[in-house]
């Protein structure tokens, strides 16, 4: 039987936006990592979790499975999933947009710094 499923999961093509890597909004803020393990453990081995602690990242995690077809069991069964009355939003980590974020917060901070050397203002 176990054949069966490694022959199945070989023989599908998965779209290239999924991957192992989950990122999760919508946490309650004082979930743990136990907490974390005990919701996303059920859909399969994981190797890394990573809950936001700062202010600009509570309610938000990593997830990183073992395996890519157990992050996608896990994405489309806990999508929308409610924990202590939030509805959680899992998505597939996507580096490329993570970096455009960095890229153009980076650049309003060059423009802010600008701005500030030259005595600009929003009013001038």
């Amino acid at each position: 039987m176990a054949l069966a499923s490694m022959q199945r999961k070989t023989n599908v093509r998965l779209p290239p936006e999924i991957n192992r890597v989950l990122y999760i909004r919508n946490l309650p803020y004082k979930i743990t990592a136990e907490e974390m393990y005990d919701i996303f453990g059920k859909y399969g081995a994981i190797r890394q979790i990573r809950v936001g602690n700062t202010p600009d990242t509570r309610g938000t995690a990593f997830v990183v499975y073992e395996d890519i077809f157990d992050a996608k069991n896990a994405c489309d069964h806990l999508s929308g999933f409610n924990v202590c009355n939030r509805y959680l939003v899992v998505l597939y980590y996507q580096s490329t947009k993570a970096f455009k974020k960095l890229d153009t917060d980076k650049k309003k901070a060059e423009l802010e710094k600008v701005k500030m050397k030259y005595g600009l203002s929003e009013e001038n």
